[in-house]
C-alpha cells in the first residue's frame, strides 16, 4: 500500500504567541505541495492560535497529550472531545517524558489511545527503550510490551493509530539510532502489527529520536520508517522544512 509519510513536530513545552506566529507562518508558506502529511503538536494553550494560523494550509494540528477520561472532576486534564473542537487531528500518547515524569503505564497509554480514537483523533503511540534496556538486550521485549497493551485495548481499531519508535537514549541528547538500528526495531513493530491486523501496512511507524535536517534523509530511506516525530528541529522552520523535503 502506498501511504504518505508523516512528519510531526513535537514542540514540547516551548513557544510563545509571537514565536508561534512566526514559526507557523514560515512552515505553512514553505510547505507548498509537500508530498507528505505534516503536523505540529503544540502545547494546549496554543491550540486555538495555531488552528487559526494554519488555516488554508496543508498543515495539520496535533496535541501533546490527551486524557483517558471523557469528562469529569479531573483538574488539569484535557479530553479528546475538547481537542476535537479545535480541529486537532493527532494526539501524542505515551511519550517517554510522560512515562518517566508522570508515571504513565502501558495500560494508561492504551486507554488514552482508545479515548482519542473514540473522538476521531489519531493517537501517535510512542514506544522506546532506555539506554540500560538496550544495553541489556531488552529493546525488542520493551517495545513489543508497550505496543501490545495498545493492541489489546483497541482491537481492530489498531490499524487507525500511528506508532512512533523513540529510543529514550536518543531523545534530546543529540544521539540518534543509526538507520540500521532504527529499521531493525521498526521491522519488529511492523511484524507485531501484522500479527494483530490485516491492515498493518496502513499504520505509519515514525522514528523519533533526535531526527534532524542532517540525518532525516538516511532514516526516511529505510523501508519501515514512514516518517518522523521531530522534537527540537521542529522549532526551526528551515530545519523542519528540510526534514519535510527529505520525506518526499
Amino acid at each position: 500500500m502506498d501511504k504518505k509519510k508523516l512528519i510531526a513536530g513535537n514542540w514540547k513545552m516551548n513557544g510563545s504567541l509571537a514565536a508561534n506566529d512566526a514559526l507557523v507562518r514560515a512552515i505553512a508558506k514553505g510547505l507548498g505541495d509537500a508530498a507528505c502529511q505534516v503536523a505540529v503538536c503544540v502545547p494546549a494553550p496554543y491550540l486555538a492560535q495555531v488552528q487559526m494560523l494554519k488555516s488554508g494550509s496543508k498543515l495539520q494540528l496535533g496535541a501533546q497529550d490527551v486524557s483517558q477520561h471523557a469528562d469529569g472532576a479531573f483538574t488539569g486534564e484535557v479530553s479528546a472531545a475538547m481537542l476535537r473542537e479545535f480541529g486537532v487531528r493527532y494526539a501524542i500518547v505515551g511519550h517517554s517524558e510522560r512515562r518517566q515524569y508522570h508515571g504513565e503505564s502501558d495500560v494508561l497509554v492504551a486507554e488514552k489511545a482508545k479515548a482519542a480514537l473514540a473522538c476521531g483523533i489519531t493517537p501517535i503511540v510512542c514506544v522506546g527503550e532506555t539506554l540500560a534496556e538496550r544495553e541489556a538486550g531488552k529493546t525488542e521485549e520493551v517495545v513489543k510490551r508497550q505496543l501490545a497493551a495498545v493492541i489489546h485495548a483497541n482491537g481492530h481499531c489498531i490499524s487507525e493509530v500511528v506508532v512512533a519508535y523513540e529510543p529514550v537514549w536518543a531523545i534530546g541528547t543529540g544521539r540518534t539510532a543509526t538507520p540500521d538500528q532504527a529499521q531493525q526495531v521498526h521491522a519488529v513493530l511492523r511484524a507485531q502489527l501484522k500479527a494483530a491486523t490485516p491492515h498493518a501496512d496502513r499504520v505509519p511507524i515514525l522514528y523519533g529520536g533526535s531526527m534532524n535536517a542532517g540525518n532525516a534523509a538516511s532514516l526516511l530511506a529505510c523501508p519501515d520508517i514512514d516518517g518522523g516525530l521531530v522534537g527540537g528541529a521542529s522549532l526551526k522552520a528551515p530545519d523542519f522544512l528540510q526534514i519535510i523535503a527529505a520525506a518526499r
